[in-house]
């Protein structure tokens, strides 16, 4: 058997046993209900911010488990990446003179869709060039360079934001209207609306790439087996600059959602929302994609719940503790598959 027919069957996407979908769909019930306890008239609206939130951090989250499930590698400087972009996103809001919410449809979704590409195409060829010059030289090494590595790109993307562009919190215009819609008995804002469903479009897109297309294929084999893949014909280099390109591109996608959502932005808002993100990856299973995302969801409701009932000083304690404790029960995570050790 080939190894591209191997990854098929071994590092594809999982497909998700009706039983853990029906688990999460229980779970989410249970949330709903544990903050209605809390929240009581406000429980839709805050189970909506705890879907947003946890959307935000799939979005980062599924750079760092692509990058780990190839090269084995904690991209620490993911989370710097996921900053940039807001900061493109800014720039780009800010150059086109726009000061507030844009009422003209299609002039909205012109912009967004602007302001989308030219963040996440400019943070995916950061992220080709990080991996070129600061990753790809170090492959081989002991894995502690390249991890040092990361961290310090960490800084140097810190830096030339705090230098270059503001040491301070930037406010951001948002380009969305405050509008609420009725759908159904559900009441949601626009800008909640969007960023859950660009969350799951982007999320199902790229599990249809990366278990569709021959190039997704080359990327499960490349973390199958990096030696065998290349045997068989994968670039290998072709292969892990691509998988860098797309997780920077969803940090960029990430980083404009941050500026609508928030309103504001600041260089060190990478360090936090990629912690949590990097965290997300782990909870979930780091290297499985749906797991990253489920992950998530996780914190955002973590997050959530723990502010309706007085404990947001306690948010942080609170998800870490609960990172230990799946951990403790299940050290690949929530979805994660006890693989064995690549030599």
């Amino acid at each position: 058997m080939s190894v591209l027919s191997m990854a098929s069957t071994r590092r594809s996407l999982p497909n998700i046993p009706w039983r853990t979908v029906g688990g999460m769909a229980i779970a989410l019930v249970v949330a709903y209900l544990v903050i209605l306890n809390a929240s009581g008239p406000q429980a839709q609206e805050q189970f909506i911010n705890a879907l947003t939130t946890g959307a935000l951090y799939a979005l980062i989250a599924l750079g760092y488990t692509m990058v780990y499930g190839i090269i084995e590698l904690i991209n620490f400087a993911h989370g710097e990446i996921f900053m940039c972009g807001s900061f493109v996103a800014y720039l780009l809001i800010t150059t086109f003179g726009f000061s507030g919410a844009i009422t003209d449809l299609p002039l909205l979704a012109g912009v967004l869709f602007v302001v989308f590409l030219v963040s996440m195409l400019s943070m995916g060829v950061v992220g080709v060039i990080i991996e070129r010059f600061a990753y790809r030289p170090l492959r081989n090494a002991p894995r502690l360079a390249p991890l040092i590595t990361a961290i310090g790109v960490s800084f140097i993307l810190q830096n030339i934001v705090f230098v270059g562009i503001s040491n301070s919190v930037v406010s951001v215009p948002k380009l969305i209207p405050f509008t609420i819609l009725n759908l159904g008995p559900v009441s949601i804002r626009e800008i909640n609306l969007v960023v859950i469903v660009l969350a799951i479009v982007l999320m199902v897109g790229l599990q249809l790439f990366t278990t569709r297309t021959r190039l997704g294929t080359a990327m499960r084999s490349t973390a199958l087996d990096r030696e065998a893949a290349q045997l068989m014909g994968v670039d290998i280099n072709r292969t892990i600059a691509i998988t860098f390109f797309i997780g920077a591109a969803l940090a960029g996608a990430a980083g404009v959602v941050q500026t609508q959502y928030l309103g504001v932005t600041h260089f060190r808002i990478g360090f936090q929302d990629g912690l949590f993100a990097f965290t997300a990856a782990v909870l979930g299973g780091i290297g499985n994609t749906t797991g990253a995302a489920v992950g998530a969801f996780v914190i955002g409701f973590l997050q959530v719940i723990s502010s309706a009932y007085g404990y947001g000083r306690w948010n942080e304690a609170i998800i870490f503790a609960t990172l230990v404790l799946v951990l403790i029960f299940r050290p690949t995570g929530i979805l994660g598959q006890q693989l064995a050790e690549r030599a």
